[in-house]
């Protein structure tokens, strides 16, 4: 099984999900060789729920995953915890929806949930939990109190920062691993499609459940593959998504353009109307 746990199904938390932009997605991950993933997407997007709306109406749900033709789409979110760090959980659809509900309050900066209070309200629930890309400078990991880091089920090797840091992210990140006991596993973070296969997951078995996911991971069944293209694929992304980005500003600017021009002609209309029915008043008179 070649999974990546840290994908993203829309292309900024300010943009609506669209499915066509979805099936985009999975078609590439198909093609980079990969036979499912993890939709670990911000939980503080826009309109979280509709993802799994558009979702259960698109695709057969089976055990934990989505079932497109054959590619396992397992549910999941990256939560933030204060500080500073992003975690992701994985685990069955209705289990994140009432996660994503209990987190209802603490999606703004300032509100989220210190990490104990994160773990505590996850223990017990059949989730995956993986501290996410644990050593950029930004996100840093090594900030919390490694007790609290124990408590999770892995670390993410995560493409964007191998491309950012170098390979010395990597040797980094398994020394934090080591010293905390802890797993490695690897992740994309993409947000464009053609990030996909720059870094995913061989399990030695096929999983159905989240469980089998976390047991396969924490027995020692996952290898992390580095595709020697990960530089050009996470390059190549992060310049589309930025011209994606840039289109849709643009988009966004002339919609609101037309629909205060549309204001504007409403309102003259009212004030004809209102004008015309006074002069006719006036007319009625005299």
């Amino acid at each position: 099984m070649l999974i990546d746990l840290h994908t993203h199904g829309k292309l900024t938390k300010k943009s609506d999900f669209s499915l066509d932009y979805f099936r985009e997605s999975v078609r590439e991950a198909q093609e980079a060789g990969l036979t499912a993933l993890a939709l670990t997407e911000h939980f503080n997007t826009k309109q979280f729920d509709d993802i799994y709306c558009q979702l259960d109406k698109s695709y057969p749900y089976r055990g934990d995953y989505y079932d497109a033709d054959g590619f396992r789409i397992f549910p999941g979110m990256e939560v933030d915890a204060a500080p500073s760090g992003h975690f992701l959980m994985i685990g069955p659809r209705d289990v994140i929806l009432a996660l994503r509900r209990q987190l209802d309050g603490h999606t703004l900066k300032g509100s989220f949930l210190p990490l104990a209070d994160l773990l505590d309200l996850t223990d017990g629930m059949p989730l995956l939990r993986i501290g996410a890309h644990p050593l950029r400078e930004s996100n840093s990991l090594e900030t919390y109190d490694w007790r609290l880091i124990r408590r999770l089920d892995a670390l993410d090797l995560n493409a964007k920062d191998l491309h950012t840091y170098g390979a010395v992210m990597e040797a980094k990140v398994r020394r934090f691993a080591q010293a905390t006991g802890l797993p490695v596993v690897g992740g994309s973070d993409t947000h464009q499609p053609l990030q996909f296969g720059s870094i995913c997951n061989r399990l030695e078995q096929e999983c159905e459940t989240v469980e089998e996911l976390r047991q396969c991971i924490l027995q020692g069944g996952c290898k992390v593959s580095i595709s020697p293209c990960l530089d050009t694929k996470v390059k190549a992304a992060s310049a589309i998504k930025k011209l994606l980005k840039q289109q849709l500003a643009e988009r966004q600017q002339l919609q609101e353009q037309l629909r205060e021009q549309l204001r504007e002609e409403l309102k003259e209309q009212l004030q004809r109307e209102n004008e015309g029915a006074i002069e006719g008043e006036g007319a009625g008179q005299r």
